[in-house]
This record gives C-alpha cells, structure tokens and sequence, in this order.
C-alpha cells in the first residue's frame, strides 16, 4: 500500500468526520430544548424561573449528577432515572385527579375503555408544546401545576430525610440529607421537571419530543418513531455491508510469509541502556499499580450498595462515603491509572526509538509525575466537599464534581490536567523528533506517533466548551468529545501505534508493513468513529439528523471489530516466534486479551446496545455497564496492564520472571471479568430490558421491580466473578512489588540467544 494514498485517506477522513462533527454541533446548539426564562400557569402564577432551572441543575451536579441515578439516560443504575420517573409520576397524577374526578376511583380501577380516553386527554395536553420563544415564557395548566408540586414533595421526601422514604433512599443508594438546603432542593426539583418537560414536549411543527420521544412511557404515548426503526434497519444493513467488504480486503490482501530464519536471534532490546528519563517512569507505574487497588476496591464497594444502599455489612459508610462518591471515584480512578500508564508508556518509548535523551528530560518527567499526584488527589478531594454539600454552586463547578460521568472533576483540575497533557506533549515531541533524522524509512509511523499523541492532549481541550450553566444537551454533546473522542478515539490509534512500535523495535514487524498497516486500522477506526459519537446523543434533546447519523456510523466503527481475531492470531504467533520472545510472553498475551475484548466487549456488547430501537429501551440499564467493563477495563485496562508489563521488562533486571502468580493474575482477571458480566450485570440488564419494553423505562429502574428477589439473587451472584477478578488484581500488585523486591524474579538470566536447531521449523505469518 503506498504511503502517499494512505495519508490523503486519513486526512480525508479526519476532515470530513470533523465537519458533519461540527456542523450537526451546530445543529445541537440551534435545536436544543429551549430553558423558558419563567414558568407559568395559565392563572398567572410564576412557578419558577430560567434561572431556577439552572441553578437546579448545578444542584444535581453536587449531589454527584450521572453518578447518582441518571438523566436522559446517562449515568448510575442503582437510583431511577430522574427524568423518566418524574416523568411517570407527573402522568399518574393527571390520571388519578380525573379518574377520582369522574368516577371515584383511581386510574388502575377503571375499565379499558376510560383509561384509553383518559389517556387520550392527558397526551393531548401534556404532549402540547405551549413555549413561547418570543417571550421567553413556558405557560402551564394550573392543573400540572398541581402535579409538579406533588411530584416535587416526594422529590423533597427523597433527596432529604422523610423518614417514610427511608426504604427507597436505601434501594437507591442516597445517603440521608444528599440534598440539605430546602432552597437548593426546590431548585433542583425546577430541574428535574425540565428534563421531563423536554421528554414530552413534541418539537415545533414535528410530532416527535425533544428527546426523540425517549423514554418509552406508554401513558404519555411516548413509543419508537418511524425514524427510529427505520435507522435502526440501515445500521444493520451498513453492518453487513462493512463486515463483507473488509473480510474481502483480507482475503484479497494476505501478508507475505516471513521465514523465522529472518528473525533476530536475540533480544533486540538487550543492548537498549534505559536513560535518566526512561527510569523515571518507574514509579509512574508503581502508582498505576496503587490506583487500580483503590479502584478495583471502590467497585467492590460501589456493587455493594445495590444489596445494601446505605452500609457496608452493617456499618453505615454511606455517611462518610455515599455511593455518588464511591462510583465517582471508581470511575476517575479508571480513567487516571489507564491514562498514566499509557503515558509512561509514551514517555519510556520516545528516547527509546530517538536513541536520544533530550536536557533536562528526567526532571520533565518527574515533574509532570508530580502535577498528576496533585491532580488525582485535589479532585478527589474536591468531589467529596462537593457531594457532601460543602460547596456553593459556582465553587463546585470549579473545584468540586461537575456531574457528568467520566468527567466529573471540577473545571480547575480539568485544566491543570490539560496543562499537565501538554506538558507530556512537549517531553514526547523534544525525545522523538530526532529519530526523524536518523530513521528514514520509519518517519510516517513516528509521524502517526506524534500526531497521536498530539490529539490525545488537544483532543481533552473539549471538556472545556461548557459552562457552569450550559445547556444540557450542549454539555452532553462535549462530554462525549471526551469520553468517546478522546478515550475511545484518539487513545486507541496511540496504543496500536505503539504496539507497533514495540513489535518493529523488536525485529518482529516490518517497518513499512507496520507503518501501512498503522496507517489503515487508522482510517477505519476513525471513519466509523467519529461520527459515530452521534450514537451516544440520539435521545438527548438531539434532531433525528444525528440519530441517522449516528446509527450509520456506529454500525462502522463494529467492522473492523469482527475481524479483530486476526490481530489476536497475529499476537499470539508473534509470542512463539522465538525462543527469547517468551520473556515478553505476559505483555503479549495482555494484547491478544485486548483483541479477545475488542471483539467481545467493544464490539458484541457494543453493537447489542448501539441500535437506535435497541438504546431506545436500553439506555440506563445494565446492559450499558456490561458493554462499560468489558470494553474500559477489557480493552483499555488490559491494554494498560500490557504496556506496563513491557516497560517494566525493560526496566527490571535481566532475570526471568516467574510464571506462577503473574499468570494466575492475567487468568483471573479475564475470568473473573467475564463471570462478572455473563452471571450477573447481563442478566440484570437483560430483564430491565423486557421490564422497559413492557412497562417503560420507570418501572425498569423501579423499586418496586429492582429489589425484587430475582434481582437481589442475582446481584449478590456477582460476588464470584468480583471475587475471581480482585484477586487476580491483587496477585498482579503482589507480582509487580516483586519485581522490585526479587520475589518474582528466577535466579537464572533471561535466553538471549536462539540456536539454529531450536529454531520452529514452520512458517508464521507477518
């Protein structure tokens, strides 16, 4: 494949990605559920104001936002999804005041026929978009009103400390007191009816809601539109499409045999002398290793909650670190020791490849270590002041916990971590651009390395372009700039960069093989990827535009994952290449588990949820968390573990590593993952799913039908594979501690030679 055409691919797919990326932004912006500046009632009362309503939402912000049940079905799962269930709760009010009204009873009493008319009435009213843009007014009948305020007093019961909802703040989770101030409380509960409101109301001249008509709630006649079905159709159509036409590429494209014989016979990085900077990264790892322990903990706890929503067997932990806390620190901590070890990856490599180690390089890296102490801790610390209500509005926007999942820290760490990015930026590019100089033939794949990792630093930047009162909608389309750009997106391409990397400085791929092969996984990934970030916004206050959009495109991003296998094959080959390859066996085989999730996690579980009817019953179930796991910690995590097994092969002594503990851990913890997914969190999901399908989403996330039996059985199940997976984190801790300490390493020198006889007589593909 020639360069040439493979760089005029990838940055035709980088621009035209980002301009429909922009231009339905734009979209989003125009079209976003409008906050009236007053609501009224068609007496003339003033319920509340714009301002209320914003206010209200910085409310919800502290008390954990996303991390505390969910909105527009983004969030926690142990709590209702608040818009959904105010949404519910506002339509039986209507139902039961007429149904009373005219014939004494309460709507479930009636016979079909009076529910389906009085249904009738109640869409017609509550369905009716009476905003007026002009004035800036939302006009209301007296009667909902009513309804609002009793909705707003069970709110009041719930989030503050009505002893008689005792027993729902347990089911949910919500410590006593998460909401302490009536006036913060009364602001929150403006918020909560805008989320609903936006969840009935039809769009001007469309018989569609803000929402898509999300959530289902047949009582409101929110069901599928057209659209809906229709885009779901094409996915599946795309997917078929995409999956053949690749698989062709394959079977048309097959590498060239490479004879083992061609292959060095020795450690190529045995004569590699680890630099000042290079050996700094150590105790970047060091604190990985202490960050998945605390993580993996606070999960532990976290999925403790659903059993016990207030303790932790008896002891009351939630008045100290309620469940908004824990899963927020379950969540960040997930994303902090992945990202570092990535980037101590990048910053062992850089000098490695350049064969250069630029002044000053070790006290960059120390320093940037540093900053990223400070950032971990100040935003922990300031969530917890946030969640425990210590915080006013605009302090805990800045220092506190900004309520939306994955990037949840306060606007002040958000940028000192983007300062702290650049600085990485800085230390990658002065070690890595001499190697432009010196290696000729390897400048396109450095080129990708660079502009890799300058998109992982630029791409944070749009965790800024919100504000403390910003639109949800608006902020919801940023927030996944981050979670599924910069995450899933632009993390991705680094790591198969720097995978391949390893392998070509290993003698084990081609440079030009590599780079070709680089630059196309590139392409694909990103072409379905981008615009693929639209399947996460379909039914939040978005136009059916980016449903298409995102239904298309998503079903792309699956492609390349159906036929990851190849790339597992392809890893597991490389690790019996060799005789002195094996002392590389255990970071080798963390990358054939990516490529295991890739396909499992990212791509089945992915694409089970990923359809717009499919996400229409399934968004803020279970089911998402299953796709969250397999795909955060079994792709990305993995590949973490990985890449820091690498970098400490290098750094630690020749000596052999022994078997035992590390691969009980690697054992483990893949096993453990998947009994905790197939035994428990997919079940769980899969029986909301017929719950949301044949109630609605509200009684999905219901008390009533979460704390049933059935699904304590099945929570207390995941006690197994939880129990399976903490171990094998604790034997990867113990193991990594040995390095240092000699407890993991043989008294005998790793094989540095391979002698012709021992040499596998077969071939092995590139």
């Amino acid at each position: 494949m020639k360069y040439r055409n493979l760089w005029l691919g990838f940055i035709a797919v980088i621009v035209g990605s980002f301009a429909v990326l922009g231009y339905y932004g734009i979209e989003i912006y125009r079209e976003a559920p409008p906050i009236p500046d007053k609501v009224i009632t068609t007496s003339g009362k003033v319920l509340f104001t714009g301002e209320d309503i914003k206010d209200g939402q910085n409310v919800w912000q502290s008390t954990g936002g996303q991390q505390l049940g969910s909105v527009w079905g983004h969030g926690a799962y142990i709590a209702p999804d608040w818009s959904a269930d105010w949404l519910h709760k506002e339509a039986m009010y209507f139902l039961d005041h007429w149904a009373q009204q005219e014939k004494g009873v309460v709507y479930d009493e009636l016979d079909e026929e009076t529910q389906a008319m009085l249904e009738a009435r109640l869409q017609k009213q509550i369905r009716a978009n009476t905003y007026d843009p002009e004035t800036g007014v939302l006009t209301i009948s007296d009667l909902r009103a009513e309804a609002i305020a009793e909705v707003s007093k069970h709110y009041t019961g719930l989030f503050m400390n009505d002893p008689a909802l005792a027993k729902h703040r347990d089911a949910y989770a919500m410590k006593d007191n998460t909401v302490e101030d009536p006036v913060r409380m009364a602001k929150l509960n403006s918020f909560f009816f805008w989320t609903s409101w936006a969840c009935v109301t039809e769009r001007p001249g469309k018989k569609i809601t803000y929402t898509n008509n999300w959530p289902a709630e047949k009582l409101v006649a929110n069901e599928p539109s057209s659209d809906l079905i229709i885009w779901t159709g094409f996915s599946v159509i795309i997917l078929i499409a995409g999956v053949g036409m690749l698989a062709y590429y394959y079977a048309s494209n097959r590498e060239e045999e490479i004879d083992h014989s061609k292959l060095p016979k020795q450690d190529p990085l045995l004569g590699l002398t680890a630099t000042p900077s290079m050996k700094a990264t150590l105790k970047y790892f060091w604190i990985v290793t202490a960050l998945i322990l605390v993580q993996v903990t606070l999960g532990v706890v976290s999925a403790h909650y659903g059993v016990e929503g207030q303790a932790l067997y008896g002891f009351p932990l939630a008045e100290y670190l309620p469940y908004s806390i824990t899963r927020t620190w379950h969540v960040q901590l997930a994303i902090f020791w992945i990202a570092t070890s990535w980037l101590a990856t990048g910053l062992y490599i850089a000098p490695a490849v350049s064969g250069h180690e630029p002044k000053f390089q070790k006290l960059g890296v120390n320093f940037l270590f540093v900053c990223l102490l400070i950032i971990v801790a100040g935003s922990l610390a300031g969530q917890w002041y946030g969640i425990m209500q210590k915080l006013g509005y605009t302090e805990n926007f800045w220092f506190g916990h900004q309520g939306y999942e994955y990037v949840d820290l306060g606007r002040f760490w958000q940028i000192f971590l983007l300062v702290g990015l650049f600085l990485w930026l800085a230390l990658m590019v002065r070690a890595i651009l001499p190697a432009f100089k010196n290696d000729v033939e390897g400048r396109h794949l450095l080129g990708m390395f660079l502009i890799s990792s300058a998109a992982i630093a630029i791409f944070y930047a749009s965790g800024l372009m919100w504000g403390q009162h910003t639109n949800l909608a608006i902020a919801e389309y940023w927030r996944w700039w981050v979670v599924h750009l910069w995450v899933e997106g632009f993390f991705e391409v680094f790591a198969t960069v720097v995978i391949a990397f390893l392998f070509v400085r290993m003698g084990l791929l081609d440079t030009k093989m590599a780079t070709a092969t680089v630059l196309f996984s590139t392409i694909i990934f990103l072409f379905g990827g981008i615009i693929g970030t639209f399947h996460h916004l379909y039914f939040s206050g978005t136009p059916t535009a980016v449903m298409a959009l995102g239904a298309t495109f998503s079903a792309l991003e699956v492609v390349p994952l159906v036929l990851i296998g190849f790339e597992a094959y392809h890893n597991l080959q490389i690790s019996k290449l060799t005789l002195w390859i094996k002392a590389y066996k255990w970071p080798i085989y963390s990358f054939v588990a990516v490529a295991f999730w890739n396909l499992v996690g990212a791509g089945v579980f992915g694409f089970v949820i990923n359809p717009p009817i499919a996400l229409y019953y399934m968004q803020g179930l279970n089911t998402t968390p299953v796709h969250a796991h397999t795909a955060l910690f079994g792709v990305y995590g993995m590949l973490g573990i990985g890449l820091m097994l690498f970098v400490l092969k290098g750094l630690s002594k020749r000596r052999r590593w022994k078997d035992s503990v590390i691969s009980f851990a690697f054992w483990s913890i893949n096993i453990g993952l998947i009994l905790m997914v197939l035994i428990s969190v997919l079940p769980i999901g899969l029986m909301q799913t017929w719950a949301s399908v044949e109630h609605g989403l509200w009684y999905a996330r219901s008390m009533e039908f979460m704390q049933t039996d059935t699904m304590n059985i099945l929570r207390w199940l995941r006690v197994v594979g939880d129990t399976i997976f903490a171990g094998g984190v604790l034997a990867l801790a113990w193991f990594i501690i040995g390095l240092k300490t000699g407890w993991s390493l043989e008294e005998d020198e790793d094989v540095m030679m391979l002698m012709e006889e021992d040499a596998p007589s077969e071939k092995v593909r590139s």
